[in-house]
């Protein structure tokens, strides 16, 4: 009886994503290029949301959590996500006037030009990490290249989810933005958008991709990866171990683009972990109290126990960096470890790791860092700290990865001004700012032909005419 009950609501939550798919496809077909007025309107709802909702979207997200700093919510979510706002309803105008182009010698008097139109209807599915920014980040885009929303939140997120869907609610129909909260990934995926926007592993991305092929959807997938960090040799070691580890264990170490390992000179090694046990110590007192973030879930918690466990096996050596500090099995707290001598055959070595755990390696020479980079899947983000420009040169242009952050880690995901995406393994497409906006628009080009139509004289029959036509086309240079 309960089973039927269970199967009987989930049919309810599927057939009611359908529903609100077709309430925003005919609402699409009604009004396919809402104005700059109504834009801004949307993206003005949605900013007060956020600020009207401040307390109660920082206690949502750490109830989902079990703990997590209002702190660390506020700050990396909750500002980035106001911030990227108002630079979009800055630039919004500019983006939305159509694009002059230049003709073909063949039309010299006709007009070319590119307009960006909405796509439709766009799925958002956003992860448990940032639950709030990659929900919020890509629909800005979204709503800003005019289109409508359907939005996927993660099982992990449910208090946040549901906080949002009665906000959200209360300021946009839902033929305009719809949270959908109990929807499976499965028939949310299937649906036939217009596109569709993911944020999670590698091998969900796989599935959601293959979904979306069913109905020639296109897709934004953002992945992940490790992220390799390099310390050069001629930057400060406090300073770089300052900076890497905030963007390591913030959200302990949970974050698609953190630091995944990292490469020091061999002879800077110790004063590396020396550094580390300093600075750690100091951010991080007690791992236990308000400041350091649990671990989302059990199933994640004793996956990286068994982590740090299976390196240990094979001959790692452990760090943990605050003196005294145990693992907190009830409140899913790790301390933040080192982890040294590591070795590719440990899982360390071969997942994204997504917790506090932080490998180090060391190196002689920077060629066999890039190599070790570049024989692995492409990441999502890249960090490396020097001074030297033609060092920086090289292992700018000598790798790939989705972005770089240059002397810091992290921080290039918020510049709004500038694209953000994977590549390869790590994703594909980008988003945030004017990227955003033309990745949720279809450019449409739109060419006028003249009154006088040069092509003309190019109509059948063929003569020795059209041949010297074609020949003196050949030779014009512009």
């Amino acid at each position: 009886m309960a089973q039927t009950a269970q199967l009987r609501r989930i049919d309810s939550i599927e057939n009611e994503a359908q529903r609100v798919f077709a309430l925003q496809r005919a609402a699409y077909l009604r009004a396919p290029y809402p104005s700059y007025e109504e834009r801004i309107e949307r993206l003005n709802k949605l900013e007060g949301i956020l600020l009207d909702n401040q307390d109660a979207i920082a206690a949502a997200i750490h109830e989902d959590f079990g703990h997590r700093s209002e702190h660390e919510s506020k700050m990396l979510e909750l500002f980035t996500c106001v911030d990227g706002l108002r630079h979009t309803k800055k630039k919004l105008k500019k983006w939305m006037q159509p694009e002059r182009r230049k003709v073909s010698i063949l039309f010299a008097t006709a007009k070319n030009r590119v307009i960006p139109q909405p796509k439709g209807v766009v799925g958002i599915v956003s992860p448990w990490n940032y639950p709030l920014f990659l929900t919020v980040s890509p629909l800005t885009g979204i709503l800003a290249a005019g289109n409508r929303a359907m939005i996927k939140m993660a099982t992990n997120s449910s208090t946040l989810c549901a906080l949002l869907a009665e906000k959200f609610g209360e300021k946009f129909d839902e033929s305009e933005v719809a949270i959908l909260p109990g929807v499976r990934g499965s028939e949310f995926s299937s649906l036939p958008y217009d596109h569709m926007i993911f944020t999670g592993s590698a091998d969900a991305g796989r599935t959601v991709m293959q979904s979306a092929a069913e109905n020639l959807t296109p897709v934004t997938l953002e992945l992940g990866g490790k992220s390799p960090t390099i310390l050069c040799d001629d930057f400060d070691v406090k300073e770089a171990a300052s900076r890497i580890l905030y963007a390591k264990y913030v959200n302990a170490g949970q974050t698609c683009l953190a630091p995944d390992y990292l490469f020091v000179p061999t002879a800077k090694r110790d004063a590396f972990v020396e550094a580390a046990k300093e600075i750690v110590a100091h951010r991080y007192p007690d791992p236990n109290d308000t400041s350091f973030t649990s671990v989302i879930d059990e199933k994640s918690y004793r996956r990286l126990r068994e982590t740090l466990e299976d390196a240990q096996a094979k001959g790692a050596t452990l760090v943990s960096l605050v003196p005294g500090a145990d693992f907190n099995d009830v409140h899913r707290k790790i301390p933040p470890h080192l982890v040294l001598d590591v070795t590719d055959d440990m899982r360390i070595m071969q997942e994204e790791i997504f917790g506090p755990l932080f490998p180090v390696k060391t190196y002689d020479s920077i060629d066999d860092v890039i190599e070790y980079v570049n024989v692995r899947d492409r990441p999502l983000g890249f960090y490396f700290f020097t001074h030297d420009k033609a060092l920086e040169e090289k292992l700018l242009y000598g790798t790939i990865s989705g972005g770089v952050t240059i002397n810091n880690c992290v921080f290039h995901v918020a510049q709004h001004d500038m694209p953000f995406g994977g590549v390869g393994a790590s994703g594909m497409g980008h988003y945030h700012g004017h990227e955003g906006f033309l990745e949720f628009s279809k450019l449409r080009p739109v060419f006028t032909s003249p009154k006088i139509d040069g092509l003309s004289m190019f109509y059948p029959p063929y003569t020795k005419q059209h041949s010297r036509l074609i020949s003196l086309l050949l030779k014009f240079k512009r």
